[in-house]
Order: structure tokens, then C-alpha cells, then sequence
């Protein structure tokens, strides 16, 4: 009997096996093109409950039997690809819930786009949200760890997942919360596969504290590897700490309860030019003591781009008084005319209940940036303010779109390393790039370290597949001299699970494995991310189309 046919049996939702569909959810953002053998939407939490029971019963009949799931099919890294089963989430596990004082309760299919007009309804915003905040969902991000330009001020989206749903490998539904010393005993103490789960879990951190609490990167964002260092911390045992970030290789999330933060009705921007690197690290520095929201970047091709596509750049402004937009450009032409084109351009945006409250805040950072001879100015409207966003924003899409013949190439594109170290670290990775004569443009979270290099080339030439391997050696070897993160919001997926190695010692790398045994024993949730993944499965898996 066929695989749909036998599923059939017990699944309630959509199965698709047509070769449109299944080359449709061959691919995601990323690089990779890998052809799955069946496409399911389920109805319900009881449908992905006994998919999930459906391929333990299999697996010995058909070993390569799996579960991938996937949402808005945004991610960057292969996390959603799978030669096997792809569950879609999207179309009926979207609920979005009851939201209170402070939270809000979503489904993983729901789309942040629809999440945040619920969730403004009462006065209430998801700060972690990514530039792709029109195409993700909401599982991918509790996935993937994701962040964004508010996550210098608020965090990752580990930080707002206060219980979830998870189905796990014996096919039933648990809930997830903190737990005290004490309800961590009773747990273990039910001496079922849950209390076994977080009997042995507990065991391992406790047997490798130290070992593990070396390993955790020293840098403020980090989606690579699971993290072992953040489950326990002595007082409160917290596995949704764990199952965050790792990319739905432990199990499958069916509902988050997440905690929100209030709107700050008043912003500024703040701009910062910087002719050269020279300063940069002192600069972020001194302003991280103020608190900013974001302390975002862009570079010189950035730059280049929108002044060689400014009408197209004008228009995606949606300016409400073209003329005024166009004329507030001025000051920035005659700089460039003047100085040249800057380096990197930083901007330092703050909020609060009050435009005065926020005017202080950047009148008191004004004086602190003089002292570094720089050019720099404070916006005076929101949509001037809006035109250094766009910029920051669209710089890249302008870049793909007129780059024909060739397409995103996301191997690189997410590296941390600290603030002090990126006045050396990035003009060494940019030498690195442009030693391939590489089209790139380099955008990123500088208050984090963080940035993101995304490349454009022409995948039908097969040497290029040579440079993607050469080019990830040397950059996240590269990071790791820096003692960085090879990714600090998009995650490992196909892409970087085989670069771990450069992050973590043996020991860590095997204790990855240990907890993937300890969840998923059969290795039927999303097999080839976080563990198991090979250089050979990247190389010849990239799409040359």
C-alpha cells in the first residue's frame, strides 16, 4: 500500500502527493532545493499527534520515514526542507487566541502580519519581529530563535515564550512551563516518557555543567546549537528555553502563549556617518548605556544602490509629499559630494510614551557622538526617518532585482561577532568576499555585532558551489578566531549544521547529539538540522536554478 494511502487511515487533513505541489515545497529562502515525498496539512493538534505516532510505528518498515514541519517557507538556512513528509501548518493550525493584560496565545501557522494587527488591537506588540515580518510565521519564528532591529532592547524570541505545546516522540500532546526544584522532582518522579524525558535531560546538564556553561557564546545573540546553558539555571528548570531555537528538531510546536510588550507611541531617529571603521566600536559602545532600541547599519554598496536606483527607492517610500522627501535628501548629497559616500551608516532609533520624553534621550546621546568628529544628525519627521529605513530595508531586494541572471546565495549571512571586535573582523570578511568578486551588500544590527551578507550570483555556474564551500570555511573560521556565532537569528538548518564544529568543542557537539537521542530517539523530527548534518548534503542539495 502507498505511504498516503496507509496515512490516510488515521490523518484527517490534506495529503498531497502531485509533482507541482511537491516541487513547490522544495524550497524555502535559502540555497537548497530538496524534493519531499509527501506534502500534509493538518487539521489539528490530534492530526500531528498521530502523524507523529504514524512514522514511530513505520520507521522500521521504511527507515527514511520523517517530519519536517513548515509555516511561510521564509527561512534562510533549509530549516523547512525534507526528502520526506513537509507539514504545513499554514492553512489550518493559524489561530490566533485570546490575548490579555500582557500576552497573547497563537498557533505556529498563524502569520506574524496577522499576529501584530490582533495583538495592536490591544495596545500590545511582539518586539522580536524580523524584517521579514510580512512573510513569517509564527512558528518559524519560535523555530528559528528570531530576532530583529528591536532586539538590541527586548531580546530574541527566547525571551517571550512563557508555555507552549509540544507534541514529542511518543505522539502525545504536553504542556511546557518553568518548573521549580520542586515540580522538577514530581515531574520525574511520574517515571513516564515525560518524567523519563526530564529525568535524563536534567541528568546531562547536571553531569556537564561546567563544560557546558564554557560553551555559550560570547556574544549577545546566538541561534546555533541547542542550548544546554540556558535551561537551568539552579532556581527554575525550563525546557521552552531549549526547545526554542531548535528548528523542530525535538518535536513539534502546536501552540505558544507569548508574552507581549506595551506600544511606545513616540520615536526618533538618530543617523551616524562613518567615513571610516576606525571608530565604530567605541561609538556602539557609548551608546549602548543609553538604551536605544536599535542601533541598525548599512553599508557603502547599500549607499550605491539607492543612489543608482533613487527614483525606484523614491517610490517605494510611498511618501505622502514627494517634493519634501526628495528635498530632504539634500544634506546627504552634499555630504557625498563633499566627503564621499560613508563606510557605514548607523542608525540609533529611541521610543518612549512621549515625543519629549524621546527628544531628551537623543539631545543627551548628541553630545556624547560630537566627540568622535563624525557627521550626524537627528530626523526631524517620520518620514524623513523613514528614508534611512528603506534604505536599510530594500537595499537588498534592489540588488536582486536588478541583478539578472543571478539569485539570493544566503551561506554567510548571519554572523555575530562582539562590538568591540568589528573594526577588525569586517573589513577581514569583506576581503574574503571580494576575493571571489562577490555582488553583496552588508546590513546589519551593529548594537548586537550582528550582520547580514547575502550575495548574489549566478547558480548555474557549478564553480560557484567550490566558492559557497570555500568562502563558509574561511568566513566562519574566521568568526569562530573572533569567538562569535556563525549565526545569531536564522539558525543552522542545511546550511550550518555542518560548520558547528567551528563553535563548539567535540564534547558540546556530542552532548547535541545526546539531547536529540533523548527527545527523538528514531530521529523522525526534521533529521539533518542541529545534528547529523554533512558538507556532501549541502554541496549537492544547492539549487542551479
Amino acid at each position: 500500500m502507498k505511504l498516503a494511502d496507509s496515512l490516510r487511515k488515521v490523518f484527517h487533513g490534506e495529503i498531497i502527493e502531485d509533482e507541482k505541489t511537491l516541487d513547490t515545497y522544495s524550497t524555502d529562502a535559502s540555497l537548497f532545493k530538496v524534493k519531499p515525498q509527501l506534502v500534509v496539512q493538518p487539521k489539528s493538534a490530534e492530526d500531528i499527534k498521530n502523524l507523529v505516532q504514524f512514522i514511530s510505528e513505520h520507521k522500521s518498515i521504511e527507515p527514511s520515514l520523517s517530519i519536517t514541519v513548515r509555516a511561510g517557507g521564509s527561512d534562510m538556512s533549509g530549516g523547512p526542507l525534507n526528502e520526506s513528509i513537509i507539514a504545513d501548518v499554514s492553512k489550518h493550525l493559524n489561530h490566533i487566541g485570546e490575548c490579555g493584560e500582557n500576552f497573547c496565545v497563537v498557533e505556529p501557522g498563524a502569520f506574524y502580519r496577522d499576529f501584530e494587527e490582533k495583538s495592536l488591537e490591544v495596545g500590545l506588540i511582539l518586539p522580536c519581529y524580523t524584517a521579514s515580518k510580512n512573510l513569517c510565521a509564527m512558528g518559524g519564528m519560535f523555530a528559528n530563535n528570531s530576532g530583529g532591529e528591536k532586539t538590541l532592547r527586548y531580546g530574541k524570541m527566547e525571551d517571550f515564550i512563557l508555555e507552549s505545546k509540544v507534541v514529542l516522540s511518543d505522539g502525545n500532546e504536553y504542556l511546557v512551563k518553568p518548573l521549580s526544584k520542586a515540580e522538577l522532582e514530581t515531574t520525574i518522579a511520574q517515571g513516564d516518557f515525560e518524567g523519563d524525558l526530564y529525568k535524563k535531560l536534567f541528568g546531562l546538564i547536571e553531569a556537564n555543567r561546567d563544560v557546558i556553561n564554557s560553551a555559550k557564546p560570547n556574544v549577545s545573540k546566538n541561534s546555533a546549537g541547542y542550548y544546554l546553558w540556558n535551561i537551568w539555571d539552579g532556581k527554575t528548570f525550563d525546557l521552552n528555553k531549549l526547545l526554542v531555537g531548535s528548528q523542530g528538531t525535538l518535536g513539534i510546536t502546536t501552540e505558544m502563549k507569548l508574552r507581549l510588550v506595551p506600544v511606545e507611541k513616540a520615536s526618533e531617529l538618530f543617523v551616524i556617518f562613518l567615513r571610516d571603521l576606525t571608530p565604530l566600536a567605541e561609538i556602539v559602545n557609548t551608546i549602548l548605556p543609553t538604551k536605544p532600541d536599535s542601533i541598525e547599519s548599512y553599508d557603502d554598496s547599500s549607499m550605491k544602490l539607492a543612489l543608482r536606483f533613487f527614483p525606484e527607492m523614491l517610490k517605494s517610500m510611498k511618501p505622502k509629499h514627494f517634493l519634501s522627501l526628495l528635498w530632504s535628501f539634500i544634506p546627504e548629497i552634499r555630504m557625498m559630494i563633499k566627503d564621499g559616500i560613508p563606510k557605514m551608516i548607523l542608525l540609533v532609533e529611541y521610543s518612549g510614551t512621549t515625543k519629549e520624553e524621546v527628544g531628551r534621550k537623543v539631545d543627551a546621546l548628541t553630545p556624547l557622538i560630537e566627540q568622535y568628529h563624525v557627521i550626524s544628525r537627528k530626523t526631524l519627521s517620520e518620514e524623513e526617518s523613514n528614508k534611512y529605513w528603506t534604505i536599510r530595508r530594500e537595499s537588498f531586494n534592489l540588488l536582486r532585482k536588478h541583478m539578472h541572471g543571478k539569485r539570493t546565495a544566503p551561506f554567510v549571512d548571519d554572523v555575530v561577532v562582539r562590538p568591540e571586535d568589528m573594526p577588525e573582523f569586517l573589513p577581514k570578511m569583506r576581503a574574503i568576499l571580494d576575493e571571489h568578486n562577490l555582488t553583496y551588500v552588508i546590513n546589519g544590527h551593529a548594537g548586537n555585532g550582528n550582520f547580514h551578507i547575502i550575495p548574489l550570483m549566478d547558480m548555474r555556474d557549478k564553480r560557484n558551489v567550490a566558492t559557497i564551500k570555500e568562502v563558509g570555511e574561511r568566513v566562519y573560521s574566521l568568526v569562530a578566531e573572533y569567538k562569535g556565532s556563525i549565526t545569531g537569528e536564522h539558525n543552522d538548518g542545511i546550511v550550518r549544521t555542518p560548520y558547528l564544529n567551528k563553535m563548539y568543542s567535540p564534547e558540546i557537539l556530542d552532548l547535541f547529539k545526546q539531547v536529540k537521542h533523548i527527545f527523538d530517539p528514531l530521529n523522525i523530527f526534521n533529521p539533518g538540522k542541529k545534528v547529523g548534518g554533512t558538507i556532501e548534503y549541502m554541496e549537492s542539495h544547492i539549487s542551479t536554478e
